[in-house]
């Protein structure tokens, strides 16, 4: 069976119809998903982009002792293995992470196709001073990414100029190209809906007519009270116009899929790496950015609760509320192509699920940043079991400061997310889906039985003993 795999970055589950939106437009998106198996219980792995590409290509949870660099030359990645069985294997995106700086996550792919242009990456030189869209002081890396961003768009005029057009009219080429080879598998990865939120008018008008204030399309990461409630708003509704504009182009790609005779034999995959602060939580973004520091936030439900659709050829659709994260895609598209995975997977197949055989996978999930540093700049683990979600920043908190790359590859000095605290938080989903009540306190039964199994966890796939070491107990609290 050929195997298609959509990633869509930053891609929040809440704003998609088929997990109960009713104001933003995914008509393309929620017809896959009425053609397949939706995932109600999926949850990032390692966090954030690129820790979780690793976890995608190798099948692995990571964060225990990998942090954002490059990809390690020793870890075994899904594109060369399945060239192994057989398979042409091909990756074509325009998140630039992947690609960029030699981080080569496309190694041993058979092919790979980078549409460039997206954030930081040095494609234009000019203009050489592009207009801001807003005070530079609101916006992250504005004399950086952000202006470097709009050189590369200087001459965009048209909608299939932007990126997601541009990464599935290639896919859909790729595709034409390639459809009798004996098997394939195709990882597309788009950064939309990630910022800068910019798309074109038409998909913002969907959402919003009338604003007349600054467009602050690549927020400062911070609190959103340091913005005022119309900017928000703007904010929700250019990334609103994003998600329709990455609906449209993912339509385009099934649609060709369709019209080449493929889809009966070709199984779709679409999900996300995490979710994204809009203003929940007090935040806009998914860390908090200085210019010169850094800190990871708890990677809340609305951060670590990703959509999952999987739509396999002549199996029935339906919902499940199996737990299930990211390596497992890796082990399930294993399964698919009629593949072994090798020995150093960690994810769990989900063709059992896929099939009905099950409606099971995990006890619980594990959402983590990197625990590389974690004890010199607390990084937060988030274990969701039943309707319990503990976010834990781990035993101690050293002041002294890690250099470290929170979310890009910029080394800033990392200090803690509001240090007063000891950093754990329990939430009970059914009654507060928001998270607003930290039951912590009152419920210390539920948060020591769940460090517990996260501890057990972290010794199952092989943490690393000197980064296990504090993570084993409880802060006072």
């Amino acid at each position: 069976m050929n195997v298609i795999l959509i990633y869509s970055d930053t891609m929040r589950k809440d704003h998609l119809g088929a997990y109960g939106n009713t104001w933003i437009h995914t008509p393309n998106l929620d017809k896959l998903a009425d053609q397949s198996v939706v995932f109600d219980k999926a949850y990032t792995s390692s966090f954030p982009t690129v820790p979780n590409r690793l976890d995608l290509l190798t099948g692995r949870f990571t964060f225990p002792y990998f942090e954002w660099a490059r990809m390690p030359a020793d870890e075994v990645s899904i594109g060369e293995e399945l060239r192994k069985h057989d398979f042409v294997t091909m990756l074509i995106g325009d998140t630039p992470w992947i690609f960029a700086y030699g981080y080569n996550f496309s190694r041993g792919f058979s092919g790979w196709n980078w549409i460039r242009g997206q954030e930081h990456d040095e494609l234009s030189t000019y203009p050489f001073n592009p207009s801001l869209p807003c005070d530079a002081q609101k916006l992250r890396l504005a004399e950086t990414s952000t202006s470097q961003y709009l050189r590369n768009v200087a001459r965009r005029y048209w909608e299939e100029d932007y990126f997601p057009a541009k990464t599935m009219h290639e896919a859909a080429r790729w595709l034409e190209e390639n459809r009798k080879a004996p098997n394939f598998f195709l990882y597309v990865d788009t950064f939309d809906p990630h910022e800068p939120w910019d798309p074109p008018a038409h998909y913002l008008e969907l959402y919003e007519k009338d604003y007349k204030g600054e467009k602050v399309i690549y927020p400062k990461y911070t609190f959103s009270s340091r913005f005022s409630a119309e900017e928000v708003r703007h904010m929700r509704a250019a990334y609103a116009g994003e998600v329709t504009l990455v609906d449209s182009w993912i339509g385009h790609l099934l649609k060709r899929l369709e019209e080449l005779d493929l889809a009966h034999n070709t199984a779709v995959i679409f999900t996300t790496d995490h979710g994204f602060c809009l203003g929940e939580h007090d935040l806009v973004g998914k860390a908090i950015i200085e210019n010169d520091t850094s800190a990871h936030v708890p990677l809340w439900d609305v951060i670590s609760h990703i959509p999952l659709f999987v739509r396999v050829p002549n199996l029935r659709p339906r919902r499940t509320d199996a737990v299930v994260q990211t390596p497992d895609i890796t082990a399930t598209i294993y399964e698919l192509a009629g593949a072994t995975p090798p020995k150093t997977v960690q994810g769990k197949s989900l063709v059992p699920v896929l099939t009905g055989k099950r409606d099971d996978h995990r006890e619980f999930a594990v959402s983590s940043s990197s625990l590389v540093h974690g004890k010199r700049a607390r990084r937060f683990s988030t274990v969701t079991m039943d309707n319990w979600q503990l976010v834990y920043g781990g035993e101690k908190y050293e002041p002294a400061s890690a250099l470290a790359s929170t979310v890009d590859s910029i080394r800033r000095c990392e200090v803690a997310y509001k240090p007063e605290e000891p950093g754990i938080e329990l939430y009970d989903l059914a009654t507060d889906p928001e998270e607003i009540r930290n039951v912590a306190f009152d419920r210390r039964d539920v948060v020591e039985r769940l460090h517990r199994r996260y501890v057990e966890f972290l010794a199952a796939i092989g943490c690393p003993p000197e980064h296990l070491e504090n993570r084993l107990r409880l802060p006072k609290f």
